[in-house]
């Protein structure tokens, strides 16, 4: 049914099958108001376990990122005054002032965290301590884990949630839990296979209590509908709420912790775990493992440190306070039409936002291990998901305006949104860099046609000097978070050793970089081409996601990326028939536009990214040595998968 934008929503529990019925707890019904976009104020209550010192953490990031861009700005408008300041050169001097904004604001939150880290000052919020003893949970911290699925391999998410059952009841304090899968699977086949694997998984674990499945047979608003219907029905019996992926994996100890805090922390309504990225198999998959595991942790740190109490939600890996999510995180449909209105897709910014409006608090706590999840296997799978991104976070536009909302929750949207259009404003600035050249020396002149078409001199000859700084102060913050984040882990032993050492990781940085240079103007193209859907009013669907595989025959990365590679051979043999000057400029972009289908191929592929792994490159410290809960659930999936007439327990 369509919820109003204003109001209280009404929906009713969808219709279940038999099958549902016999795991599923007795009703505990939950009021879950829809919220209002337009009324509403900020709650300002005071929040006990916000960090102290926010004013300066805030003044330190947006004051020196504005410190920071104007000086750059400044440069830049020295260079191009040369001459006189034209409308490209006007156009020129706005994106770089934007783009500039964006990685200096990145650098120096990558600063901050890796001071965080080499200080170790960053690893106890809330109280949360992962080298004191396992707290003891009162019998009132009820908590609910909730695993969303839509159209998953039943064996895979059985598996992954059998090793956290399993881990968690390893802690002795597995009665304060409840397990729910809540499906949305749509296909019948898998449906069915679902079923006969959660009885499966019940008779393994000796037919607990606590563990429960439901299919809904109305996807309305999909996870964020899925979440809210189960709160509707069963949310009153629960405290808390831990939600998972379908690829989540998270220890038992890890679990306990987080149900510590929240319980201990009356003003918290959300706590965000740091999940890393494991089980990559194919070459894509282990650069973006390796790339989270040794540059996230200072950028998490580093924004988990400024965000304190207003920090975001990712949607998974998360605790949540029942009661703050249902009376503050009702969402309403957004006025319009797709792709801008309807459903929200990115439902865990808002829901985050609204939740701080009602008054609670949200943390981040990066330095809490034992939280993971699984990346797409390869660009291709990545471009598809952040297509949806893409639609959700500009539908962000829409709620940007919402009454009462924290300025540090509207600093999330404007992040979102801008992350999609950084894209296309990196092409424009290559095009009117391109294009000034030939503005100010002309095709007409005398040897102009030469001179226009070597870019790289005509910028030189205006303030050679200043132009290397600005250049090499742009690569500096653009890079920082690799640089740093390599810096620490090399004084972590252990993280050092899990990553091959000092020699293997910094050779890993390389060629995770490459990799990741050359294939930047790929996803250049494709977020643009995405921001042009969304504003033309083209929806991205609801799409399974592919766990394992990322491999595509000849004529998918023919049909996805033959067009691409073509054009930039184009493009490419133009600028060398012009002038080789002019090539060379374009060659960052032309080199991974011609690329694209063997780059995607070799990427996507399981050899090359098993042949670094045997060599000990782009290895992380959970793949070097297995934490429990990964070897447990590389075993249970390894299983046969039984015909779903031998799993299903006799009546």
């Amino acid at each position: 049914m369509a919820l109003p934008l204003d109001g209280v929503d009404v929906m009713q529990a969808q219709p279940t099958s038999p099958a549902d019925c016999e795991s599923l707890p007795m009703p505990s019904p939950m009021e879950m108001p829809v919220q209002s976009l337009r009324t509403g104020a900020l709650d300002p209550r005071a929040l006990p376990s916000a960090p102290r010192g926010m004013f300066w953490r805030r003044a330190y990031i947006l004051g020196g990122t504005g410190a920071l861009t104007a000086l750059a700005t400044y440069q830049m408008w020295r260079v191009l005054r040369v001459e006189g300041l034209t409308v490209l050169e006007g156009v020129l001097l706005a994106l770089f002032v934007a783009l500039f904004a964006w990685i200096a604001q990145s650098f120096l939150g990558a600063l901050a965290g890796f001071v965080l880290v080499l200080s170790r000052n960053g690893g106890q919020r809330l109280g949360i301590d992962p080298a004191a003893p396992l707290p003891s949970l009162p019998p009132s911290a009820r908590t609910a884990l909730l695993m969303p699925a839509y159209n998953e391999d039943p064996h895979r998410l059985m598996a992954g949630l059998q090793a956290i059952y399993e881990s968690l009841r390893d802690t002795g304090q597995l009665d304060r839990f409840d397990f729910f899968v809540l499906s949305d699977t749509t296909r019948a086949e898998t449906a069915e296979a679902e079923v006969a694997e959660f009885h499966a998984l019940h008779a393994r674990l000796g037919n607990p209590t606590n563990l429960y499945y439901r299919r809904r047979t109305d996807n309305i608003e999909r996870k964020a509908g899925n979440i809210a219907e189960w709160l509707r029905r069963f949310g009153g019996a629960y405290p808390y709420m831990l939600i998972l992926d379908a690829d989540s994996l998270m220890t038992g100890d890890t679990i306990v912790r987080l149900a510590a805090a929240i319980d201990q922390h009356a003003d918290v309504g959300l706590i965000q775990s740091l999940p890393a990225i494991v089980n990559g198999t194919s070459l894509f998959a282990r650069m973006q493992q390796f790339s989270g595991r040794v540059y996230g942790p200072i950028i998490a740190q580093g924004v988990a440190w400024w965000h304190g109490a207003e920090s975001n939600y990712w949607g998974h890996n998360a605790i949540i306070r029942t009661k703050a999510f249902a009376e503050q995180a009702g969402l309403p449909q957004l006025p319009g039409s797709k792709p801008f209105g309807g459903h929200v897709l990115s439902h865990d910014f808002v829901e985050a936002a609204l939740i701080r409006r009602g008054g609670w608090a949200l943390h981040m706590v990066p330095a809490l291990h034992g939280s993971y999840e699984e990346g797409p296997p390869s660009l291709t799978d990545l471009l598809v998901r952040d297509r949806r991104w893409c639609q959700g976070n500009l539908q962000h536009a829409a709620v940007l305006p919402t009454r009462g909302l924290h300025w540090v929750s509207r600093w999330h949207f404007l992040i979102g949104i801008g992350h999609y259009f950084t894209a296309p404003m990196w092409a424009m600035l290559l095009l009117v860099g391109i294009a000034i050249p030939f503005e100010h020396i002309g095709l007409a002149s005398e040897g102009g046609l030469r001179a226009a078409l070597s870019p790289a001199a005509y910028w030189r000859s205006l303030d050679p000097e200043r132009i290397l700084w600005l250049f090499a102060a742009s690569m500096a913050a653009l890079f920082a978070p690799k640089i740093l984040g390599y810096l620490a882990m090399l004084v972590n032993p252990a993280e050092r050793r899990g990553c091959g050492g000092a020699l293997r990781a910094l050779l890993s940085v390389l060629i995770e970089s490459v990799l990741a240079a050359l294939m930047a103007p790929i996803v250049m193209y494709v977020q643009s081409r995405g921001v042009a859907e969304v504003l033309a009013g083209k929806d991205s669907g609801w799409e399974s996601q592919r766990r394992d595989d990322g491999s595509l025959p000849l004529s998918g990365l023919l049909k996805s990326y033959g067009g691409l590679s073509f054009f930039g051979l184009l493009i490419g043999m133009l600028a060398l028939f012009a002038s080789p000057s002019l090539a060379a400029w374009m060659a960052p972009v032309t080199l991974g536009m011609v690329l694209a289908v063997p780059l995607v191929a070799l990427t996507s592929a399981r050899g090359p990214g098993q042949w670094l792994r045997r060599a000990k490159l782009l290895s992380i410290p959970e793949e070097t040595d297995p934490p429990p809960i990964l070897k447990r659930a590389t075993a249970l999936r390894r299983r046969p998968v039984l015909p779903a007439q031998d799993n299903v327990p006799a009546a």
